[in-house]
């Protein structure tokens, strides 16, 4: 809002300063910052009400130090991560850019869908909470908002260099959209770039690392590829959407642990979309150029601030839980992202925390009840899953397990961005 006000301001008044709003990187910094004062005041305050309204976590007994001291401590703390990431994004970011309606709408969504498990689980004093099924349908729906958008809005578009001097030089499946531009190169020669409106993605490690998900079709001998190609497309953001989110959703289970990772991801991600929505940085790393996607950066920024403020009363020992109100909106948040920077394919290596957690769970589980089918008795992989209890049944401090889960997150974070130039 702001940046529409100061436009406005500069272009009528010539107010000096005013200009400063066109700068992404400045703007970026402001909602970081907000962010970081909104999470931090407003945590202390909500944090006093929760313990007021004696809204506190009910922790399952499952043998692990340092549970009791954990009950009673106020959950359904994500209300400030949301908080935190909505205020800077709606007074910095140019609200009407498709991508940022796109989160703002991600963020609320399962941001609702998880407090409404948690009200269920504190106010009508059910530890179930919602249902799974509901909880399912919610992450569904979003993959159906997200995909659907992605697929068929005319302004998600990337921009190509047009070859041989006409603009036919494109896949029958590439729809060329209005808009353009012409650039210079360091010679001085003029390339004149189209908007083309197409579901690719990127493909890591890889030479020719651009992959349309026409070619998936073909690939697989589909039939009617311009009717199956947006199903197959949509089918698979909601696939992605919905294991992140459960991924994040499972790694939050001791202090700091879920709200550090993501953190971390939020930075891989934010240098994604800046590269990816600057033509010069696209270009000079020659990877997908997007054009508009540079205003991502706020609210990616603001992610970052809100989870690095919350983290200051959820570290060890924690002042403040997430709930579920915090960590399914943190999951389909990094998954939307990773989802509009067109990167979905290098998710299990930026989320990987979130994957062998999942994994762990999934394994434990699977291997129970195939030795107890075949033994009469369930045996297990792991002294606990998800992975964090294992280590914590191993008798690691908490505090130990979580920084060296945020290590292994900063080195998968460094391999993500260093395939802009390994291709």
């Amino acid at each position: 809002m702001l940046y529409y006000l100061f436009t406005y301001l500069r272009d009528t008044f010539h107010l000096a300063g005013a200009g400063v709003f066109n700068y992404i990187t400045f703007r970026v910094a402001m909602a970081i910052m907000l962010s970081l004062v909104i999470s931090m005041v407003m945590g202390k305050r909500l944090i006093a009400f929760l313990q007021y309204k004696l809204i506190g976590e009910t922790v399952r007994d499952l043998g692990l130090a340092g549970e009791a001291q954990k009950k009673g401590t106020p959950t359904m703390g994500g209300l400030i991560i949301i908080a935190a990431i909505l205020i800077p994004t709606l007074l910095f970011a140019r609200v009407l850019n498709v991508y940022i309606v796109l989160m703002l709408v991600s963020t609320v969504w399962l941001g609702c869908v998880g407090f409404l498990d948690d009200y269920i689980k504190v106010f009508k004093k059910n530890k179930e909470g919602l249902a799974g099924r509901f909880k399912i349908m919610g992450q569904v729906g979003l993959g159906i908002i997200v995909g659907v958008t992605m697929y068929y809005n005319n302004h998600v578009v990337i921009s190509r260099e047009i070859t041989g001097g006409h603009k036919g030089a494109f896949n029958a499946a590439e729809k060329l959209e209005p808009g353009g531009s012409s650039r210079k190169d360091e010679n001085g020669k003029v390339h004149e770039y189209v908007n083309i409106r197409t579901a690719t993605t990127t493909i890591p490690f890889v030479k020719s690392h651009e992959l349309r998900y026409e070619k998936i079709a073909e690939i697989f001998g589909v039939k009617y590829v311009d009717i199956t190609t947006p199903i197959l497309y949509i089918l698979f953001v909601i696939f992605i959407i919905v294991a992140v989110s459960n991924g994040a959703n499972i790694t939050d289970g001791v202090d700091g642990l879920a709200t550090g990772v993501s953190a971390i991801i939020g930075v891989c991600l934010g240098i994604f979309a800046y590269v990816s929505g600057n033509y010069f940085f696209a270009g000079y790393l020659n990877i997908m150029d997007i054009p508009n996607l540079g205003e991502l950066s706020i609210f990616i920024g603001a992610f970052i601030g809100a989870c690095v403020g919350f983290l200051w009363y959820n570290a060890y020992p924690a002042q403040v839980f997430m709930g579920d109100t915090g960590s399914l909106a943190l999951g389909g948040i990094i998954a939307s992202l990773a989802i509009i920077v067109r990167k979905e394919l290098l998710i299990p290596i930026i989320c990987g925390i979130f994957l062998v957690e999942n994994v762990s769970v999934m394994l434990q589980v699977w291997y129970f009840k195939r030795t107890k089918k075949k033994y009469g008795e369930g045996r297990r992989i792991f002294l606990m899953s998800p992975l964090h209890h294992h280590y914590q049944k191993l008798g690691y401090h908490e505090s130990k397990i979580v920084t060296r889960f945020w290590i292994v997150g900063i080195i998968l974070a460094i391999m993500s961005i260093v395939t802009l130039k390994m291709q």
